[in-house]
């Protein structure tokens, strides 16, 4: 063992204790602005659908039309996979789960919009829309029929539509609560985010709710929607995006990209508004440098090129969504807007493929972490976050299984949970 070393030190006892008093403030509100990823699921895509055509079989027609589109444009895994370039080893994987995601689970989140998807209507049509849109939740919730998360986007908070907004708002939590409640999956999308101040009138009106209906304060969260250049770069030069989360005082639960709005407000011709146009690349990159750590989930935005028409034509048009999807998972965008049934197709093609190709590769550096036994790579702590979150958003949409992930890992979803939180501690791992 050799010689003990003597330890020995200069500073007094109460040098510590005196700087940890100094930085009292500062844990605080590390805690309180950065508390990690919450650990839930999220979605890997949403879909948007008008207020008025929301129907009781609005997601079962989607993925029955998803099918359709499959079994018309590429009837087998085959030729699923030469339209879209995936691995031969990997195409018969992906396509028996696309297909059954389709038949199980074929949209993971819907919004139900009430802003341009709606547009401009009389006070009484739209009235009557969000009650309705409220019942059907319920009514989909309570029977099992519902996506894991659902809710709407409401107008926003400039001052030409902000009471609509607001009425629209307070229809469809009020119609919720009347029959039975607000269920655990409910999200508001609050779109056309300017100001912060915008946001902090919205968390305003989220109090006033919940105080009249006796509920926990904070138990409505809301996503931020960025479609204008001011919500990146504000006029004093701020990263005004980063102040909205702080003004939504813990509620906000994600910053989704408008692709079209912004491109367009930024001077983007419309040609070229896609969400791999360096603009959206830059405004993307801010709300992921703001989001990080705080709990808030950065979404991409969509393409609006339609699977639809010939062969030939849906073909490419799935080539371009399949490869966006694809660029933002490598970008840590793992969420973005759908458009259209035929999109779900690629949509989940895409996921599959991103972390059906990279299972084994993970699964054997974070069982190497976890054994010590080195390699090629030498990980750390933070590369075993990152490996286990990489597994569990695979589990989490269908492209991995929990057994398959032990078997490869040695771990079980609880150690993958530990692994993966911002506030794990001392792990023990426990044998599958």
């Amino acid at each position: 063992m050799g010689q003990q070393e003597k330890v020995a030190t200069s500073l007094a006892g109460t040098v510590s204790e005196e700087i940890s008093a100094s930085l009292t403030a500062v844990d605080a509100e590390l805690a309180r602005r950065y508390p990690g990823d919450p650990g839930t699921r999220q979605p890997v895509h949403t879909v948007y659908v008008p207020g008025d055509v929301f129907a009781p079989g609005t997601l079962r027609s989607w993925g029955d039309q998803a099918l359709a589109a499959l079994d018309k444009h590429a009837p087998d895994a085959a030729s699923f996979a030469a339209v879209l370039g995936i691995p031969e080893e990997l195409a018969g994987p992906v396509h028996d789960r696309v297909r059954a995601k389709l038949s199980r689970e074929p949209v993971e989140d819907l919004r139900i919009d009430f802003e341009d998807g709606y547009g401009p209507r009389p006070d009484a049509e739209e009235d009557e829309a969000a009650a309705r849109a409220a019942r059907l939740v319920s009514q989909a919730y309570a029977d099992g029929t519902a996506a894991p998360y659902m809710g709407i986007r409401m107008k926003c908070m400039e001052a030409g539509v902000r009471d609509r907004g607001i009425r629209t708002t307070d229809v469809f939590l009020t119609g919720l609560m009347a029959a039975g409640g607000l269920p655990e999956g409910l999200v508001l999308t609050l779109p056309k985010v300017t100001y912060p101040e915008q946001v902090t009138a919205f968390v305003q009106l989220l109090e006033a709710f919940e105080k009249a209906h006796g509920l926990d304060a904070g138990r409505i969260g809301f996503e931020i929607q960025v479609e204008t250049s001011q919500s990146i770069l504000a006029a004093d030069g701020t990263a005004a995006v980063a102040r909205m989360i702080d003004a939504a005082q813990g509620r906000a639960t994600g910053l989704h990209y408008g692709t079209f709005d912004y491109s367009a407000c930024v001077g983007v011709s419309a040609a070229y508004q896609a969400s791999d146009h360096p603009a959206a690349d830059h405004a993307k990159a801010v709300m992921q440098v703001a989001a990080a750590g705080t709990g808030v989930r950065v979404s991409d935005g969509s393409t609006n090129v339609l699977p639809v028409g010939p062969t030939a034509q849906v073909h490419e048009a799935w080539r371009l969504h399949y490869g966006l999807t694809r660029r933002a998972l490598a970008r840590a965008y793992y969420q973005g807007w759908d458009m259209h049934p035929g999109h779900l197709p690629t949509r989940y093609a895409a996921v599959y493929t991103f972390y059906r190709e990279g299972l084994e590769p993970a699964a054997a550096r974070l069982a190497a972490y976890v054994a010590k036994a080195g390699g090629d790579v030498m990980d750390e702590p933070a590369t075993a976050k990152a490996l286990s979150g990489y597994l569990l958003r695979g589990i989490d949409c269908g492209a991995l299984d929990t057994a398959e992930v032990a078997r490869l890992t040695g771990l079980t979803r609880a150690d993958l949970d530990a692994f993966s939180s911002p506030r794990r501690g001392d792990l023990t791992v426990t044998a599958p």
